[in-house]
């Protein structure tokens, strides 16, 4: 059975097509220093391009950014965010994205999750995993979401 997300998914917007030989850009959002820096090491010595956000509250400003091309923010094509952070929860946020037809691949990550984090993360298109999780498996959804 597909989900809200993936049975609509034709109607969401796509990112921007990136430029030819730019890196894939990710972008990481997680209030825990260290779990940010173990994600971005990882995901760096893939060739990916990342972009880093402390909490939900820069994570929803960088997204609104982007959604309105305003500023100097930077195109991203896919968004790895911790669940509960300050001010905006990574949900919130991807909720926010669905509604406003923006397609973006995310990926989230608690150490929280129960049956309607689940369910919500499912709706919306969203791979969850839970904390801890191995970083190579990490990697690959990374790699295939990329590459869809």
């Amino acid at each position: 059975m597909l989900s809200t997300y993936e049975s609509s998914r034709s109607s969401f917007l796509r990112t921007p097509t990136r430029a030819p030989g730019r890196a894939p850009r990710v972008l990481v959002a997680d209030d825990d220093p260290e779990m940010r820096r173990l994600v971005c090491d990882t995901l760096r010595k893939d060739g990916y391009d990342l972009v880093e956000e402390p909490d939900g509250g820069r994570l929803l400003v960088r997204v609104a950014a982007l959604y309105q091309k305003s500023g100097a923010a930077l195109p991203v094509d896919l968004i790895v965010s911790d669940v509960r952070m300050p001010v905006c929860t990574g949900l919130d946020i991807l909720k926010g994205m669905r509604d406003a037809h923006w397609g973006t691949p995310v990926v989230l990550m608690t150490a929280f999750a129960d049956d309607e984090v689940t369910r919500r993360a499912t709706l919306l298109g969203a791979t969850l995993f839970n904390k801890p999780f191995k970083m190579a498996d990490l990697r690959q959804s990374v790699k295939q979401l990329l590459a869809a």
